[in-house]
């Protein structure tokens, strides 16, 4: 069953009010318009990139965090939605968002086991991003809890204040910036250009 952003602005807003913070669903709301935005631009540049399912998939991808617990929200948030019939493509999003570079180990936060999650770790390592993956894994690192877009920097600072640095933490600031690379070379300019509003969030 395919899901319009409409649909899954609908089912997050559900859950509004029902855990002791809604600032997971802010982010959630500020990742889909801020990758929408960078879509847009792409396709202004002559790619292929479907704005409405890049903000579909930016509303959805932390939907597991509906119950107010982030542990294994990843695998929550994909069985919540394939328990409701939607497609692969959107449950996929609640898996791939955290893990850059077709690796489990690309994240924030702590070093993951792979033999602690097997079935997660082949996945990533051989599932397909999309572009429109692509873009909720770089906006989820320009996105903070509420609602604000931060430079990759500060949001990066930002998450090692809060969850602290590891061994993996190199590792993944580098592949960050690649993949903000990746979207500039597209664009043909800095994609901060999209977004004035982060010279007030500096």
């Amino acid at each position: 069953m395919k899901l319009t952003s409409s649909e899954a602005r609908v089912i997050l807003e559900n859950h509004r009010g029902k855990t002791e913070s809604d600032r997971w669903i802010d982010h959630c709301i500020c990742v889909g318009d801020s990758a929408g935005k960078i879509a847009q631009a792409l396709n202004e540049k002559g790619y292929n990139v479907d704005k409405d399912k890049t903000i579909t998939l930016g509303y959805l991808h932390d939907i597991g965090k509906y119950n107010g617990e982030s542990h294994d929200h990843e695998v929550r948030g994909y069985n919540y939605l394939k328990d409701k019939g939607y497609d692969e493509e959107y449950c996929n999003i609640c898996i791939t968002h955290s893990y850059l570079n077709n690796d489990i180990v690309c994240t924030a936060g702590g070093v993951p086991n792979p033999n602690d999650k097997p079935l997660i770790a082949e996945f990533i390592k051989n599932h397909k991003y999309t572009i429109e993956e692509k873009l909720i894994n770089l906006c989820d690192l320009m996105c903070p809890q509420g609602g604000r877009v931060f430079t990759i920097d500060k949001r990066l600072i930002d998450i090692m204040i809060r969850r602290g640095v590891y061994s993996n933490t190199q590792y993944h600031i580098k592949e960050t910036y690649t993949l903000k690379e990746f979207f500039d070379n597209l664009l043909g300019y800095n994609l901060y250009d999209l977004f004035p509003e982060i010279k007030e969030n500096l």
